[in-house]
């Protein structure tokens, strides 16, 4: 016997978050989030919180946690794509058929109670978040802000009447190894008269913010499922990589002194919290600080990168997302980074794959996101 339970209590929740880490227990890829970020995310404290509202849900067996699920309604979403679309998120169970029905069926009723009829995801809590389900690179952890799962998740959705809407995926770098080759040296070098690199102005760090969520926007607005980030959530955001990202991990790319586009590099936090299980008490916070601004980790992430649309399909564009790949390589190997994870890229992005394999990046995730129509 199956029992879907709706979060509705603090107790809830804190299943809700929990659970994962007992799924996972055996699993030495896994890494526990931070109790106290998951429990920030699922909060009114979550900048999304503006345009998404959600309900989560757990399944039991015999009074034992076996599984959970979120459902969203994006209302910048609706705004872009109609007034009929939802979407999932946070899937993860026991490998059994009943309890993915039982689940998904509570979220599909709770969407259609609100209109949904479109549903994609997963999403947690929307596309500008953790996106995707994982199918391929079980055998190494996620990077930061990156999702894990197991390998019975994707064949349980399409069970439910899903099908593939796109995959995503991660590109991970050896900097050592990085090499850009005679041809593309010489279309970098010829671009430097163009174009100009520079590091993050700390000084004038909401105004830059502000700037990298105008590329941003501009350059990812025909991509699938595209929600524009706003400008409180790029605000926020911003907040925390000030903690995080030293001034010369966000690169800028400039033309005639216009920014054009930037790139991110994040230093990985789940290398830093893998043994912490979650918890920050009663020495994780102080091991955490240490391994971040003292001893230093070893990988990183491009969480955000961006081309303003006009120059997306220009020469140049690709020419200016290796310049800006370059200064982030030299910055993070200054800091003893061995090696970055790119993601996610969609499989649909031809160009960006395409530079990515030619100067050495190995495709080594893919995530995947569904569809259904209710």
């Amino acid at each position: 016997m199956i029992t879907i339970k709706k979060v509705v209590s603090k107790r809830d929740l804190s299943a809700f978050i929990a659970f994962p880490a007992t799924l996972f227990q055996n699993d030495p890829n896994w890494i526990t989030p931070l109790s106290l970020e998951r429990r920030e995310h699922l909060s009114a404290r979550n900048p999304a919180a503006q345009h998404v509202k959600w309900q989560a849900w757990l399944a039991e067996r015999e009074g034992k946690v076996v599984g959970r699920i979120i459902a969203q309604i994006d209302s910048l979403h609706r705004r872009r794509y109609g007034d009929d679309t939802g979407h999932f998120g946070m899937i993860d169970a026991i490998d059994d058929p009943q309890v993915f029905s039982a689940l998904f069926s509570a979220a599909e009723e709770w969407l259609r109670s609100n209109g949904a009829r479109n549903i994609t995801g997963p999403f947690s809590l929307n596309v500008n978040q953790e996106s995707g389900l994982l199918t391929e690179g079980f055998n190494t952890p996620p990077s930061a802000l990156m999702l894990h799962g197991k390998p019975w998740y994707a064949d349980r959705v399409m069970q439910q009447g899903y099908r593939k809407g796109i995959d995503l995926l991660a590109y991970s770098m050896r900097l050592s190894t990085l090499h850009f080759n005679s041809s593309l040296r010489k279309l970098m070098d010829h671009a430097r008269d163009k174009v100009t690199i520079r590091p993050l102005n700390r000084k004038k760090f909401a105004e830059e913010m502000q700037l990298l969520r105008e590329i941003f926007n501009s350059g990812w607005q025909d991509n699938w499922g595209f929600v524009p980030f706003t400008e409180y959530e790029f605000a926020a955001m911003g907040d925390q990589l000030k903690l995080l990202v030293p001034d010369d991990l966000i690169c800028i790319a400039e033309m005639a002194g216009n920014p054009i586009a930037f790139i991110v590099g994040l230093p990985n936090i789940n290398e830093a919290i893998a043994d912490l299980n979650g918890s920050l008490l009663p020495f994780g916070w102080a091991k955490l600080l240490w391994r971040l601004k003292v001893r230093g980790v070893r990988s990183a992430r491009v969480p955000l990168m961006g081309v303003i649309k006009a120059h997306q399909f220009s020469r140049l564009g690709p020419v200016v997302a290796l310049l800006m790949i370059e200064a982030l390589r030299d910055a993070l190997m200054r800091r003893r980074i061995e090696s970055v994870e790119m993601s996610w890229i969609l499989e649909s992005n031809a160009g960006m794959r395409g530079i990515l394999e030619r100067i050495g990046a190995d495709p080594y995730k893919r995530y995947r996101l569904f569809e259904k129509r209710l």
